[in-house]
């Protein structure tokens, strides 16, 4: 092998090898999920039972409650409940003030330019009768965030 081949070999490694390394794939670009292990997770809620439900004095069920409440106790988040309707918690989602929004959202939801739409975890029917999937919503470019959350979800068994 020529030096000139071999110096061109050398600086590709150079070029190519650190990326190889990157240890914190996928990336939160806002830390979201590195805040909230350990810390606060900011979720909001839009009333639609039985996936979600706002009692009189604030406090939230549903079973979309309990997936978000087992996930941040996987990772050792506490959970700042929201209430609100779908489009003001969907504007404080995109504005950074939550970190994810649940209330029954359907896969083929209009709020794609708000929020990252996780993998389907059910289907349901609408109340067109016909199939629906289920998602959740993220704060947009937050992967690790949203990856963290399916993985609980596939974990959990929940999938259409």
């Amino acid at each position: 092998m020529g030096t000139r081949t071999w110096l061109a070999l050398v600086a590709a490694l150079l070029v190519l090898l650190p990326g190889c390394t990157e240890p914190d794939f996928p990336r939160d670009p806002e830390g979201t999920l590195l805040r909230a292990m350990g810390g606060e997770l900011r979720v909001g809620v839009s009333e639609n039972p039985p996936h979600t439900e706002v009692a009189d004095d604030g406090s939230v069920s549903g079973e979309e409650v309990e997936i978000i409440q087992g996930w941040a106790d996987s990772i050792g988040a506490e959970v700042a409940w929201s209430d609100g309707a779908e489009s003001v918690l969907m504007e404080r989602l995109k504005l950074g003030e939550l970190d994810i929004v649940i209330g029954g959202l359907a896969s083929d939801s209009p709020w794609t330019t708000h929020a990252a739409l996780t993998r389907p975890y059910a289907e349901v029917n609408g109340p067109d009768g016909k199939p629906s999937k289920l998602v959740i919503a993220v704060l947009m470019g937050e992967n690790a965030l949203q990856s963290s959350l399916e993985r609980f979800l596939i974990s959990e068994g929940l999938e259409p």
